[in-house]
């Protein structure tokens, strides 16, 4: 690997010249614009391999070196992608078997772009040569800062050559066929395989429901998806030794991590990661607060799957164009997004796209110049503050967020397991919005989180958080022990523990009845307009979607249900486990009763609240640390001013004013980004 290194933060994004060849006159005036525009990054290449190689063997290289030449003459820096994710027509009519088959068999048609197969030994070829010919000519160029392999890496085929190569990937994993029928529970349905051939991969032509099947398949995509990324990295080596990246995404409205790929094992390929991020600001199906926190959690999740600073590759200064409704951001959002990403550790604020497209799919996207050119328009001012914004900040360049000491777990195998299982309603299952329950709490006092895996140290930790885990392997089980053992807080829940990565079932009493002290009888499913109800003392607050019969097996019952044939039985139950405490949360319940529960396993913990505004949960407070200073960056996320009551006298950096402790007013949307002495 190599070491990702910045000396400031980078702002700009995708630049593609490409598509401006016969403007002449757009190519020359784009790097004044950038000037004005506090542009100091551009991406590169992405998709453009035919204009690079129109017909086989033929380069077209001058284009490409001028914009090398023009940005170091104007003091930008270049992230220079690989073409592969988008490859050119003369490639797939002369070799048909580059192109992906869907899993009903039906080979794709050259077009749109991602649907090659990875597999494919040709694609392999050409793209490795294409990858190196970039990287001797391009590669010690001194404003080349960073390679961006291909784009968005996802979708999956399923063409001959990869049923091979599967195959070939469990006979490496199981190492013989009775290892995989009994992995797999194959003498269920009478689907015993007594030859490697036999399998194929899930498809509604043949199987989808052989759980043990779509897991492994789920899991070789990603091993085969990072397979073909490392070539790329392989062929780049072979003349430049600067850093790499892709560009991981996110999924939904509620911002997921991307369903197809187990970034925690991508992340291990990349020199730095980065992301595309495309929330729906002005959703009226959430506040900006909400909204807020959701993209706090996915940036923490990006920040901890290396434990170092992230970038944001892409996102929007206005709408996007593929959204159901694409909304443009208010007056203010854009920077306060922007800060937002600094906030958590992102060292960019790169957009897709410079310059909007005159044609095809993407051409209402939104863009830092628009359509009429013109650098008077509110976005492109809005762009403009935020390049005058990360100079004010540039010291921040490298620095990390403050630490955190709690970890919520989350876990990708597990999320693909619970989403195939047969059970509970697929509807309500929310795996990841249950955990950004749990994380709303945290974000709402300013508390740092991280978003760890399996393979994460737990001992760093005062807190862990570890609910609804489905499919927990039977050594993180053995981990939360030894953590508790030694001190730690775990907090935990419903429908977790319930299998092993491949889907099978723990038989016999529940896992951690030890560790949690308490017995899961049943699970209860509960319907949309159902609810139950825990009682804590002298309230009662909502169960909806799911409750768990539980006994108590040397645990501390904090409340009970309310109804049904299990009213009265335990619902929430604490227990001393070595030097620790564990607490289980037996069914989905509302932010009242998070609350309640966390607010008892926190009590006395310092988990490094901020100290610089009385808490206000409107207005969030995330803290970068240099050797000599503390960085405060105060937002708003509402469309109202907010009285803020600040603690500390500092410097406002993004106004160069003084900050005196008192009372004052942030306006809506309105960021600070408070400089304060290391204490």
């Amino acid at each position: 690997m190599t070491k990702w290194t910045t000396t400031h933060l980078l702002h700009g994004g995708d630049y593609n010249p490409d598509q401006w060849l016969n403007y002449p006159e757009v190519l020359k005036a784009d790097w004044q614009l950038m000037k004005q525009a506090g542009i100091n990054t551009v991406t590169v290449g992405i998709f453009s391999w035919a204009a690079l190689e129109p017909t086989e063997g033929e380069y077209h290289w001058q284009w490409l070196d001028d914009v090398f030449d023009q940005a170091a003459q104007n003091g930008i820096s270049i992230i220079l992608a690989t073409p592969s994710g988008a490859k050119p027509a003369w490639l797939a009519q002369a070799y048909p078997e580059v192109l992906r088959v869907d899993e009903y068999d039906h080979r794709l048609h050259f077009g749109e772009r991602h649907n090659h197969c990875f597999t494919s030994p040709v694609y392999r070829r050409y793209v490795a040569k294409i990858d190196g010919l970039l990287a001797k000519r391009y590669g010690q160029r001194k404003n080349l800062i960073l390679w961006h392999i291909s784009n968005e890496f996802g979708g999956e085929c399923h063409c001959d050559l990869c049923q091979a190569a599967f195959r070939q990937w469990l006979k490496t994993q199981y190492a013989s066929l009775d290892a995989l029928n009994d992995a797999w529970y194959t003498g269920f349905w009478g689907h015993h395989f007594d030859n490697w051939d036999e399998i194929h991969s899930p498809t509604p032509l043949g199987d989808t429901t052989l759980l043990g099947l779509t897991a492994d398949w789920r899991r070789f995509v990603t091993a085969q998806t990072i397979d073909f990324h490392d070539e790329e990295v392989a062929a780049i080596r072979q003349y430049s030794d600067k850093p790499q990246t892709t560009n991981f995404m996110a999924d939904t409205e509620d911002l997921e991590p991307f369903h197809g790929l187990d970034y925690a094992e991508f992340a291990k390929h990349v020199d730095v990661v980065s992301w595309d991020c495309y929330p729906t600001w002005e959703n009226p199906a959430m506040t900006p607060a909400q909204l807020g926190s959701k993209i706090a959690m996915i940036n923490d999740y990006f920040r901890s799957l290396k434990q170092q600073n992230f970038l944001i590759m892409e996102s929007t200064p206005s709408l996007v164009n593929w959204h159901a409704f694409n909304r443009a951001k208010r007056p203010g959002q854009h920077r306060l997004a922007a800060l937002q990403f600094l906030a958590q550790g992102a060292d960019s604020v790169l957009y897709f796209q410079w310059r909007q497209s005159r044609g095809a799919s993407e051409k209402f996207h939104g863009a830092v110049v628009a359509q009429d050119g013109r650098p008077d328009n509110r976005v492109f001012q809005d762009v403009a503050q935020v390049g005058h914004d990360l100079k004010a900040l540039r010291g921040l360049a490298g620095v990390q967020r403050e630490a955190a000491r709690v970890a919520i777990v989350y876990d990708k195998q597990s999320h693909w397991n619970l989403d195939a299982t047969q059970a509970f309603a697929q509807s309500t299952k929310k795996y990841w919005q249950t955990l950004q329950q749990q994380y709303d709490y945290f974000w709402q006092r300013d508390i740092p989180v991280d978003i760890v895996g399996v393979e994460a140290d737990l001992s760093r930790y005062a807190v862990v958080v570890d609910m609804m885990h489905y499919a927990m392997p039977q050594s993180f089980a053995d981990k939360l022990r030894a953590y508790v053992q030694a001190g730690g807080v775990l907090i935990g829940g419903y429908i977790s523990a319930l299998v092993d990565h491949h889907d099978l079932a723990y038989t016999g009493d529940f896992m951690l009845a030890d560790l949690y002290g308490v017995e899961r009888k049943e699970i209860d499913t509960l319907y949309p307009s159902m609810q139950n109800g825990v009682v804590i003392g002298d309230h009662t607050y909502p169960i909806y979607d799911y409750a768990e019969v539980l006994a108590l097996n040397g645990g501390q019952a904090l409340g009970h249900f309310t109804q049904d044939f299990y009213a009265d039985a335990p619902a929430i139950v604490t227990h001393a486990f070595g030097q620790g405490h564990t607490y289980y949360v037996g069914g989905r319940g509302d932010a009242a009763l998070l609350a309640n529960v966390y607010d008892e396993a926190l009590a006395g913990l310092d988990l490094k609240q901020q100290t610089v505004i009385a808490p206000q949960p409107l207005v969030s407070v995330q803290m970068r640390r240099t050797q000599t200073h503390q960085v405060a960056l105060v937002m708003n996320f509402s469309d109202s001013a907010q009285t803020v009551q600040v603690l500390q006298d500092g410097i406002d950096l993004l106004s160069a004013k003084a900050v005196t402790a008192g009372e004052i007013q942030l306006p809506a949307y309105g960021v600070m980004a408070i400089q304060l002495s290391n204490q």
